[in-house]
């Protein structure tokens, strides 16, 4: 199965976050094929119920290659012509695994071991999978994380802080609304008041920004609403803890904020030889830390596809991330153990 045809293996697969056991079945037959004729070992990391990494390992690795199983809703299948593959988690992650596989393979062909490959679960959420391997760790010296990078190392990338916003008010008939008390209008003049928080900036990672993602609440339209909610996910460029106070002052008495998701700000090295750019999202490397090893940020494809209804990915760029991804191993196993931050 080349590149091309193993991204769509593999985008066909539906694997929404809590979803991802086929998709993780169908990488733990694949890889056990290889690792069956090249030496190589492969295990399940379990995570939950139905829920698990695949890690295989050619030796004892010194340098990991690892990314995401799973991907956003909802599911469409994938397709080709001639310059793209289209269809849910092409370029995120899907396409990016298997650049990795190839890379594998290309490794091996030229007699390289002592390296792995870890695809986890449950990145587009909280990190579960990478949370369950940072506990697990092989000794592994340097981590080349896998997300769309358009095939560029990445300096820095910005934090994510996610918060939930609750406002609480009294039901009453919306006849009457003096005996009631609101929580949405008390929830939209809280979100009306965080949306006028100035936010920092970072020279290199340039503007913090807010988006409100989700809101609910009420019972009925003729009910005055007892409790309301929002969700709130900020880019962090620096510290989350003056931004989350800035935002409690903002919202006051009229609702409650509880952090959900708080991941900081990282900057990351750069190999010779290959070009870098700064990115606004966030990844698995916060919740990874250390445990497997350095980490590096280096993916195909574009990110402002991701999401979208319109993802797909460069065949060019994947059959260059093979390359990369390769190449970058073999550097990484010459440069000796990184410097201890």
């Amino acid at each position: 199965m080349n590149i091309f045809e193993l991204t769509r293996a593999l985008v066909d697969i539906e694997s929404t976050t809590d979803d991802e056991y086929e998709v993780a079945s169908f990488l733990h037959s694949h890889l056990s094929k290889l690792a069956a004729s090249t030496g190589g070992e492969v295990e399940r990391m379990e995570v939950e119920p139905r829920r698990f990494n695949v890690l295989a390992c050619w030796g004892r690795p010194v340098v990991t290659l690892s990314t995401h199983m799973d991907t956003v809703p909802p599911f469409f299948a994938s397709r080709e012509d001639e310059e793209f593959i289209w269809g849910r988690g092409a370029c995120d992650a899907k396409g990016i695994i298997a650049a990795m596989v190839a890379a594998a393979e290309k490794l091996l062909a030229g007699g390289t071991t002592n390296f792995g490959l870890l695809f986890v679960v449950g990145e587009e959420r909280n990190s579960a999978g990478a949370a369950v391997a940072a506990r697990s760790p092989r000794g592994s010296r340097y981590l080349v994380n896998g997300e769309p990078t358009s095939n560029k190392l990445v300096l820095a990338c910005k934090g994510a802080l996610r918060l939930e916003v609750t406002a609480r008010g009294r039901m009453a008939h919306s006849a009457y609304p003096e005996l009631g008390e609101s929580a949405i209008e008390k929830l939209l003049d809280a979100l009306e008041a965080i949306r006028r928080v100035p936010l920092p900036q970072d020279a290199q990672l340039g503007p913090c920004t807010m988006n409100i993602g989700t809101i609910s609440g009420g019972r009925a339209p003729n009910v005055i609403a007892d409790e309301a909610r929002a969700e709130i996910l900020v880019r962090l460029v620096g510290d989350p803890a003056p931004v989350q106070e800035a935002f409690a002052r903002a919202a006051g008495a009229r609702a409650q904020l509880r952090e959900l998701v708080s991941i900081p700000a990282i900057r990351l090295r750069t190999v010779d030889g290959f070009p870098t750019s700064v990115v606004p999202f966030t990844t698995d490397i916060p919740m990874f830390g250390r445990s497997w090893g350095e980490p590096l940020l280096l993916g195909p494809g574009d990110v402002h596809l991701a999401h979208t209804a319109e993802e797909r990915i460069a065949k060019r760029e994947l059959a260059e991330a093979a390359a990369m991804y390769a190449d970058i191993v073999r550097k990484l196993q010459e440069s000796g153990p990184p410097e201890q931050p």
